[in-house]
């Protein structure tokens, strides 16, 4: 009989990874709409057991959020305690406290493993709760100067669209929050998946450079134009060998004006900037061939495989051949 009643027994399902979302008064609506669309629809043509979604407010009271709307949260911030992901979607002022209670879920969630996001500004809710405290964060480039004052325990790099230190992920403003965001389904179902929902979204699956090519400076619009027809060039060719006084010639400029122009336009130099785009190329052949090292070090323009080992560490903070066993997609 016990054998009988064993074989019976229903199996246990898995519980579906659970992403809760923080709503507050003066809700960033943009930020908390790219995490509702990312997580919250459901997605059966994946063919996944997709994320369960839900929202917890950060007090009581009426929620309202920028556009004049107001919002209510069918829970309160004890759902931290049930949560794998929770993401701050902006927060209502970097010079606004975040409320007691509210730092004490989050460093009671994150002391049991609990995974954190922050979009934007909702890097400061992180930061009070001291869960930031030696690790690297970026935020919206407006806020990093008063981030990293505020915060001198916290290593701010403002230059980055996001930034992985395991357990905590931080994004730059706004829509670098999307690519996030999009990473982070990256890292949970592989970069197929990904893909399609980037697909779905209408997006690119991942943006490379920082978001000081983001950051305001006057770039005279002639010159702007030239420089944009060069870097559509390169681009295109990012393996062949560039001369810096080519590319100047090809630009109709001095090389002490490309490099100034440069700076200004994309917040690199010509050779940094090649270098990444070097490896974004690199990145997309190790998601998608089974070339070796050696051949896509070459095809990307490195000319030896301990170049290209060594730039992709730096610009990626990992190795090409971890990377390649994150985010390939499998060969059926």
């Amino acid at each position: 009989m016990r054998n009988q009643l064993k074989q019976t027994q229903a199996p246990v399902q898995a519980a579906k990874h659970r992403v809760v979302a923080l709503a507050y008064d003066q809700l960033c609506t943009f930020e908390f709409g790219c995490t509702v669309e990312v997580f919250a629809l459901d997605r059966p043509e994946l063919g996944v057991d997709w994320y369960q979604f839900d929202v917890c407010a950060a007090e009581p009271g009426k929620i309202r959020a920028a556009g004049g709307i107001t919002v209510e949260a069918p829970y309160t911030l004890r759902l931290f305690d049930h949560a794998d992901t929770i993401i701050i979607p902006g927060w209502r002022g970097a010079e606004v406290e975040v409320p007691h209670a509210l730092i004490k879920k989050i460093r009671s969630a994150y002391q049991r493993g609990a995974r954190f996001c922050s979009i934007c500004s909702g890097v400061f809710v992180l930061a009070a709760a001291g869960i930031l405290d030696g690790k690297r964060v970026t935020t919206h480039w407006r806020y990093a100067e008063t981030l990293a004052k505020r915060y001198p325990q916290v290593q701010v790099e403002a230059d980055a669209l996001y930034i992985d230190q395991g357990q905590v992920i931080t994004s730059a403003g706004s829509a670098a929050g999307l690519d996030m965001l999009l990473y982070l389904v990256r890292k949970d179902y592989g970069v197929k998946v990904a893909n399609l929902v980037a697909q779905r979204l209408v997006i690119p699956p991942h943006r490379e450079g920082g978001q000081a090519q983001f950051v305001p400076r006057p770039v005279p619009e002639d010159e702007r134009g030239r420089l944009s027809k060069l870097l559509d060039e390169l681009r295109q060719r990012p393996e062949l060998d560039y001369r810096l006084a080519d590319l100047a010639e090809r630009a109709a400029m001095s090389t002490r004006s490309l490099q100034r122009h440069f700076s200004e336009l994309t917040g690199f130099s010509p050779y940094e900037w090649l270098l990444r785009e070097r490896v974004a190329c690199a990145k997309d052949l190790l998601e998608s061939s089974q070339h070796s090292l050696a051949q896509i070090s070459e095809m990307t323009g490195f000319g030896s495989e301990e170049s290209f080992r060594r730039h992709f560490r730096r610009i990626t903070q990992t190795s090409p051949t971890a990377y390649r066993k994150q985010f390939s997609t499998p060969i059926v």
